[in-house]
């Protein structure tokens, strides 16, 4: 039987007795499956995809215990994938209420016009700078920095590798903050 063919069943086993390769296998199996079970909870593509690697951390912990009795590993994902969902819906419920105490006591009775225009300059800058980015940077900057997507649905989404978007994104910021530094 060659790698490819292996059930479930031998590969829990193997990647329980630590082979990274098995728990590859079982990751590209079911990965797609989990993260659309992740975005039909949490509904937001960044929240899905850090709940589906969430929930194969935790079935990489958690293998060892586990005694497959089906054929597919998939409603033992889906399990963990449901709690990690809502442990990530708890925190971020508290996030949004230890948020918005803190921004309602720090909230500036006075507008600062001063401010204003510091802060409009600014931001002329940056998107100066963004605008001298070549295409593909400019992108990887809208989708991460502006629409909040984690660098594996970035990369997805633009056809490139996780490291691209990672590598890229790090250039740009440290980029932007010299500029930023650079001009004030």
């Amino acid at each position: 039987m060659t790698d490819d063919t292996r059930d479930d069943g031998e590969l829990v086993a193997l990647a329980a007795g630590g082979s990274e390769h098995a728990f590859r296998q079982l990751y590209r199996a079911y990965v797609r499956p989990v993260y659309w079970i992740a975005h039909r909870l949490v509904g937001t593509p960044a929240d899905a995809e850090d709940v589906t690697q969430e929930t194969f951390l935790v079935a990489w912990r958690k293998l060892p215990d586990l005694e497959l009795a089906g054929e597919s590993l998939l409603p033992w994902l889906a399990t963990i994938c449901r709690f990690q969902a809502a442990n990530r819906a708890r925190r971020q419920k508290r996030d949004r209420e230890h948020t918005s105490a803190a921004a309602d006591e720090s909230l500036p009775a006075t507008v600062d016009v001063e401010q204003q225009v510091i802060d409009d300059d600014l931001v002329a800058r940056i998107l100066h700078e963004v605008a001298a980015l070549s295409p593909l940077d400019r992108e990887i900057f809208r989708l991460c920095a502006a629409e909040g997507y984690g660098y594996q649905a970035a990369a997805d989404r633009l056809g490139v590798a996780h490291g691209v978007v990672r590598n890229r994104l790090s250039r740009i910021r440290t980029r932007l903050r010299t500029s930023v530094k650079e001009s004030t």
